[in-house]
């Protein structure tokens, strides 16, 4: 991936503890309402009208505990799922207060309990099937983008670190626009025990480097595939590499060495969907 260290302001771990100091109102001033991630306000909102309508019509989704929106998003809201019993109707200045400072919320915000993991057995290795798997990709914005790939060339999933991984809410779920609510995801402690299982269970194991030996197009063969992606700064761990059955490359005739994470996902993607 990418030479340049990728940015690193995501949520370590699943936990999120409020850190105590002083609140600040808008602009940062003494006495308001908490501003910031870790000054008082939650860490699991959802917000952006596409991110939040994939998230009310998630079955697996249990109903939200809140749910803010304008007049105009609230009659979106019930003109579709009906009456909501937790919906409040709230301008534009109520909803940003609940949010993190510079959410752009669209005018509908939800909070609610964390989607239910789906388990490495759950995806069946049937020929043409693609899975991600990322290393220590932590930027919200990246995992955001990658989700929206896997949901576009449709992956039957991502699996994720259980540390080292941001929560599949707030930005990550903005940038996402409704993936995250389309894409089965998998949390797992370990990597390279999970390529082990997996590749068991009939997948194949295909990390994506810079120093792979072939283009990733002659890798794939249209069996059942684990797309390995590590973080830009870093690339894949060597642990995590030496667990794929092979390791590929993307073959970039500019003058530029490396792709952003989530481009390198994309392309990876859409030459996983093209028939063989």
């Amino acid at each position: 991936m990418a030479k340049t260290p990728e940015r690193n302001d995501a949520r370590r771990g699943h936990k999120w503890r409020p850190d105590k100091g002083v609140s600040r109102g808008p602009g940062g001033r003494p006495g308001g309402r908490p501003r910031g991630r870790g000054d008082g306000i939650p860490d699991d909102w959802i917000w952006g009208w596409h991110a939040v309508e994939a998230a009310l019509a998630n079955p697996r989704r249990e109903a939200p505990e809140r749910l803010l929106a304008t007049p105009e998003r609230a009659r979106q809201i019930e003109a579709r799922f009906g009456r909501q019993a937790h919906l409040d109707i709230a301008d534009n200045q109520k909803i940003a207060q609940s949010l993190p400072q510079g959410a752009v919320h669209q005018g509908v915000a939800l909070r609610g309990a964390p989607l239910e993991d789906w388990a490495l057995s759950d995806f069946a290795p049937e020929r043409g099937a693609v899975l991600l798997m990322l290393d220590q990709v932590t930027d919200p914005q990246n995992v955001g983008a990658i989700l929206r790939s896997a949901a576009a060339f449709g992956a039957a999933g991502v699996v994720l670190q259980d540390r080292h991984a941001p929560k599949l809410t707030g930005a990550l779920a903005k940038a996402a626009a409704g993936a995250v609510d389309k894409v089965a995801t998998a949390h797992v402690v370990n990597l390279a025990r999970a390529l082990d299982e997996l590749t068991t269970a009939g997948w194949r194991a295909v990390g994506l480097a810079g120093e792979g030996g072939r283009p990733l197009a002659e890798v794939l063969d249209g069996a059942p595939t684990v797309l390995v992606l590590g973080s830009e700064g870093e690339g894949l761990r060597r642990l995590v590499a030496e667990h794929c059955d092979e390791l590929a490359k993307i073959p970039m005739p500019g003058d530029f060495e490396s792709l952003n994470v989530s481009a390198a996902a994309a392309v990876a993607l859409y030459e996983a969907a093209r028939p063989r």
